[in-house]
Formats: C-alpha cells, structure tokens, sequence
C-alpha cells in the first residue's frame, strides 16, 4: 500500500467511526447538505431539488451549509472537480476519491467516506448528475415527476446500508430535447407574454415557470441540450426568459433549425418593421440586411454561455427559403452554393461579435438540407456538428446519414423526432423505445454520436420515450429495450405488471407499417390531414354534382401534404423529395382496410389496460390511464373517423348517397367522442391542457366532418325528391 491509499484509508477509519451506511433522513438525525460557495448555480438548484425531494417524501427539511464546518454528523457533499479549489478541498476530506474523473466529461462518482456521501462530478454537470442519479435510484424521484402527474412515495426515512454509484462519460456528448410544436404548452397557463409572429400557433409565450419545470425535468433526466421553443426572438425579453431558465440549468441552449444565429423569417421582420422598414426575408435579395440582424441576435445570444450556434439558411416557418423569395436561384447547385455561403458568413459574424472565443457550431440537415447535402451541394464549416434527420417520426434515418463520409474535421449527430405535428405524433406516441435504440444505436455505429436532439413537442404525451431515449443517449453500451421497458412497468405499477407491458408493446405494434417505406403512415397528424383532405374532396364532389362516378375511374392515391403546404410541383424540388418519405401513398381502400386493422389493434389495448388499472391504486391508475388508455382510445376514435370518412367516399362514388350519409354520420359521432375522453385528460393541475389544441383540434374536426355531413344530409335529401 503506497503513502497515498494508506492516508485515504486511515481517513475513512477516523470518519466513519465503525459506522456504516447513510442516513439522509432517519428518526434522530437529518444530514446536512454541502455545497461550497464557488460551486455554479447548476449545482446549487440541483441541491436545491434534493432538500424539495426529501420534505415532498419526509416532511424534513434538509439544511443547506457552504462550508465543511458548519455540517452536522452526517453531511452530504457536492463537489466539481474543474474547480481547482474544490478538487483541492476533495484531497482533504477524500483522498483520491476523484482520481477517476479528472479531465472526463460528465463523469460523476457518488459514495461514503465515514459519516459523508461525497458526491463528485468531472465538472459541474457531472456533479448535477450524480446528485439526480441518486436522488432517482435511492429516493424513488421519477425525473419527470412533473410531466408524468407522478409524486415519489412518501416514507418517514430515508437511509441506506450502502451507497455507491459511478458513471463514466456519456455516450452522447450533446443530447436534449427540443421544444417545438408546442401549442398545447403556450396556451395551458396563463400567458408568459405575447409573441409578435405572423402565424397561427404560438402567439402566446409559454410561462417562465412552466419553462423552469421544463429544464428541470431536463436536468434530471441527465440531458444537457436544449432548443427551448419554435422561433425564439431573444429580443423579446418573455421569450429570453425561456433561454434564461435553461442557462441557469448549465446547459447547452441551441436554436431551431430554422434559426441560424437565433433569428427566424418572424425575427428578422420584427427588426426591420421596428425600423420602419418592411423587406422581404431573402439572403439572396437583401444579404447586407439579413446580416445585420444575424450580428444583432449573434451579440444578444452571445452573452449566454454554452451556446450552440445553428448554421444554415431556410425561409419563412419550416420551410425552404426559395418559398420566401421567388427570385432565389432556382437549381438544386445555386441553392447549396447560397446556403454554404450564408453559412461561411455567420461563422465570420460570430468571430466578429464574440472575438477570441471558441464557438460550438451545429448544422441540421433537415428537409431540403438533407437532399442537397445527399447530392454533395453544401459545404459545411469546418468544426460544425453536422446533424442528420430521421424520416419523422423516429422511425429510420434519411439517405444522406448513410451516403454522407464522415469528414475528421467535424462531428456528427441526429435529430430524432419523438413527435412532429403533420407527419407524425402530437397527441399520441408512436415510436417504441426498442425503435428508438434500434435508430440511435445505429447513429453511434455509423459515426454519429456526438449529438442527440429529440422533438419532445409538449412532453407530456412522450414521457416514455423521452425517458428512455435519456437512459439510452447517457449509456448505450449495454441498453436492452425490452428489459428498459419491464423495469419502467416495474416501478410505476404494483401489480398486473406483465398484462401491463404487454399492453404497451400491442400499442406500440398497432400503428400500421407502409408496405413499400416501411414507415407508419396512419399516425394522428397523418390521419388528420387524409380525412380533412378526403372530407375536401366529397364537399367539392357534392358541390359540383359529381356523384357515382365509380371507384374504377378515380384510382388517385391519397396523400397527406404537410400543413399549410401545397401539393407538390411536378419532378418536386430538393424540398419535396425530403419530406416524400414522411408521407405516404396509399389507396382509398387500402387505407380503408389498414386503418380498421389500426383501430382493431388500440381496441385491444384498450381491453388490457383497462383490466389492470381496475385493480391498481389509484394514482398508479391514473398515470395509466392519462399515458396509455387515453391515447388508445383517442387514436381508436381517430381511426374510426377515417375510416368511415373513406367509406363516405367509396360510397359516394358508387353513387350511394344514403350510405354515404351514414358513414359522415358515423365519423362525426366518432371525432366527437375525443373532447368527451379529453375532460378526464384534462383534469385537476393539467386543467385548460387543451386548450391551446389548435394543431391537431378535435373539435375543429368534428365541426368540419359535421359541416360536409350536412351538405350530404342535403344532397341525400334533394335525390330522395327525384
């Protein structure tokens, strides 16, 4: 034994006199909790978050000291290892107990010394991390408690013969969720302030403390990424508040896709409009005025640590900038050659407002990105995080993942979408965490691992994939989907575990495949946009009197376009080849029949969860129902509403008027049915939930499918007369 292991070894005898395990909690003593002055607030709110824990699960309060001196018996220590001081105070009270994390990155170990639990991070991430791993495994805190409606057990201690955890570093260096789609969030509460934005969603900013209970889910989750909102102006001090609750968290805080430098198309013209001026958004027609905005949000952004800077060019909403500017060149070359200069010129921006700073720089290839990147058109910064997309929803990676070489002077990562309004989940999940693993252990085997960004959009309905993409991004080696799955049901339910996960895996096995892409192609925001875009054509056919034409004479393929988009150009652009694959084709009766295979599958889902949740204690029944039957049963509604919105159709065009009325009649009885299910949703603290549904609204479609209803009820009236 050298001079050093006898010196830790004689320290742990003296601490623990003979004594062993740790008491946070017990009937005679409360532990003190350690953080010293210098620690960043990251750490402090995360000590903060234990003592709020332990009074939720104990009643006790825990006393928090910043010095050694000033602990009790028993203490509990935070301590980051990037701090010189604090590394040095470590040697005092532990002797190489860090020796294993020093220069990793997010690396924590958690164990006793004597009376102590010291709990050590590489940095002062690594030390937030520990603290959440620990306050997950030992006090039985779900990290997203909140969104989950699912409160740890109460119990009157809290001790433990043995404490031990370690971590090395993460695989994922960069992983987080992005907030986007997010209507359901900006409307719940009460309004965090307005939004000057031409578009239907998000004129309403989500409240800084609904923001704070996001990043705090974040940080528990052990996530250090986040996009806080669609379209952040950080000019508008309620949406920098946003940026503000996530920099306080110490984590990295990036921007949307359409967001290079922080300005979005809505940005740009509240800066111009603010100085009388109204031009048209176009880096091609006005590249000296895009660039002094670029330089007036890269400054603002710039006085927040841990920024990663989004590089690129698109135009207005989600869309390519060619569709903001008609003069735009017009070939797929010009236009990569236009993106990759603009991107050259923000990193030449960021030099200039922010001299002499390394700067994290990431560019999503996203839509149109992903096609022109596929043909070699784009030439990318060197050092930027270059960001592959899957298909939308997490279902498997666009061509480019695999066509792209990955070049030694960047980095690579994903963008995987747990939810995506249009072509994908928004009020139901979808992908399986077997799915996810299956997408995201292909990313780190194909060079890829840098960087994990998931679209959690409201996070409420995903809190099962957004917890186990977290488990698998911070340890892939060694993630087993279906053991994640039966430990997830494990915990939260107390018996009828097994019919329980088996429920969960016939949900997940329910959404029907695409023969040819082999992608879901009947999700909630696929099946509104077939039915609303069918119930378009029946009105038009009604108006128009063209009634029995025949099903053999109109063989057309339906197809869900993307909202607020129009049909595709013929040949289609760099845009429309990359959305191709988030929108299938598929037949009228085709659909007819896979959608009643869908709707079959969530009725019986339905049939095992409602067994189980009959017998579970109440609050274990609640979560069941709020993640699992509800959103069985609303997507079993949705089905039934296509579905008989597509028999309307076919009857209409073998002229059978009457039936066609009875099948609108029965789609309308079908969509009705969600507001119903939705007040026990919407119920106590998730009051008013809905009520910023405006991407996917029941009610609108209710009201739509009622109104063609009526023109058939009409129609049907006027043949009787005949």
């Amino acid at each position: 034994m050298n001079a050093r292991d006898l010196l830790f070894a004689v320290s742990l005898i003296l601490a623990q006199g003979g004594a062993m395990g740790f008491d946070l909690v017990s009937a005679n003593r409360t532990a003190t909790v350690v953080v010293a002055a210098g620690e960043p607030e990251c750490v402090r709110l995360a000590a903060a978050d234990l003592a709020s824990d332990t009074k939720t699960i104990t009643g006790r309060t825990l006393p928090l000291v910043q010095r050694i001196e000033d602990s009790g018996p028993a203490s509990l220590v935070l301590i980051s290892l990037n701090r010189a001081e604090s590394a040095a105070w470590l040697e005092t009270i532990a002797p190489g107990f860090g020796d294993s994390l020093r220069g990793k990155w997010e690396a924590y170990r958690v164990g006793e010394v004597g009376s102590r639990l010291i709990i050590a991070g590489s940095d002062e991430r690594g030390t937030m991390f520990g603290l959440y791993a620990f306050i997950e495994k030992y006090l039985g805190v779900d990290p997203l408690h909140f969104w989950a409606s699912r409160p740890p057990r109460r119990r009157a201690t809290l001790a433990w013969p043995d404490v031990k955890l370690t971590s090395g570093e993460p695989t994922f260096k960069f992983r987080g969720w992005f907030i986007n789609d997010e209507d359901l969030l900006t409307e719940w509460k009460e309004s965090g302030g307005k939004r000057n934005i031409d578009y239907p969603y998000y004129s309403q900013v989500v409240p800084r403390e609904v923001m704070r209970s996001i990043a705090e889910a974040l940080v528990r989750s052990r996530c250090n990424l986040i996009i806080p909102a669609s379209f952040v102006d950080i000019m508008n001090p309620p949406e920098e508040a946003l940026v503000q609750e996530c920099a306080r968290r110490g984590v990295f805080v990036s921007q949307h896709h359409v967001e290079p430098l922080g300005v979005s198309a809505f940005s740009y013209f509240n800066y111009w409009k603010a100085r009388g001026r109204d031009l048209k958004y176009s880096y091609f027609s006005h590249p000296s005025e895009v660039r002094e905005v670029w330089a007036a949000y890269a400054k603002k952004w710039a006085a927040y640590p841990n920024v990663i800077w989004q590089l690129g060019l698109r135009g207005i909403a989600d869309r390519p900038m060619w569709l903001a500017d008609s003069n735009t060149p017009q070939s797929d070359a010009d236009r990569g050659r236009l993106i990759s200069a603009a991107m050259a010129e923000q990193v030449k921006i960021l030099n200039e407002v922010a001299p002499g700073r390394s700067h994290l720089l990431s560019t999503t290839l996203w839509a149109e990105g992903s096609t022109l990147n596929q043909q070699k058109l784009l030439t990318i910064p060197e050092g930027t995080i270059i960001v592959f997309a899957d298909n939308s929803p997490g279902w498997k990676w666009q061509a480019d993942f695999y066509s792209t070489a990955r070049a030694p002077q960047n980095s690579y990562g994903v963008y995987y979408h747990h939810a995506l309004w249009g072509s994908g989940p928004h009020l139901a999940q979808v992908p399986s965490p077997h799915r996810t693993w299956e997408c995201l252990r292909t990313a780190v085997e194909k060079g890829a691992g840098t960087y994990a960004i998931c679209n959690v959009s409201n996070l409420r309905e995903f809190v099962l994939g957004i917890d186990a993409t977290a488990k698998m991004t911070w340890r892939m080696e060694d993630f087993d989907a279906d053991a994640w799955l039966a430990g997830w049901v494990r915990d939260r339910f107390s018996v009828r575990q097994d019919e329980i996960a088996n429920a969960y895996r016939v949900y997940f096995n329910a959404w029907q495949i695409h023969d040819v892409q082999q992608v879901p192609f009947l999700m909630d925001g696929q099946m509104a946009s077939l039915g609303n875009a069918s119930l378009g054509q029946i009105a038009k056919k009604l108006s128009e009197k063209k009634i029995g034409g025949g099903v053999a004479a109109e063989r057309l393929e339906l197809r869900a376009v993307a909202p607020g988009a129009s049909a595709s150009p013929a040949g289609g652009d760099a845009f429309w080849k990359s959305i191709d694959d988030m929108h299938p084709k598929v037949t009228r009766r085709e659909a007819i029949k896979r959608v009643a295979m869908q709707k079959a599958g969530f009725e019986l889902v339905l049939l095992h969860a409602r067994t189980a949740a009959a017998v579970l204690p109440e609050t274990e029944a609640a979560f069941l129902r709020d993640n699992l039957i509800y959103q069985s049963a609303i997507m079993r509604q949705m089905c039934a509403w296509l579905e008989q919105i597509e028999m309307a159709h076919e009857a209409l065009d073998l002229g059978n008027l009457s039936g066609a009325g009875t099948s609108l009649a029965g789609a309308a009885t079908a969509i009705a049915e969600i507001p119903i299910l939705a007040e026990g949703y919407c119920r106590g603290p998730w009051e008013n939930w809905y009520r910023g549904t405006k991407k996917l609204n029941p009610t609108a479609l209710w009201q739509r499918t009622r109104d063609v209803a009526a023109q058939m009820n009409s129609a049907v009236a006027k043949n009787s007369q005949l």
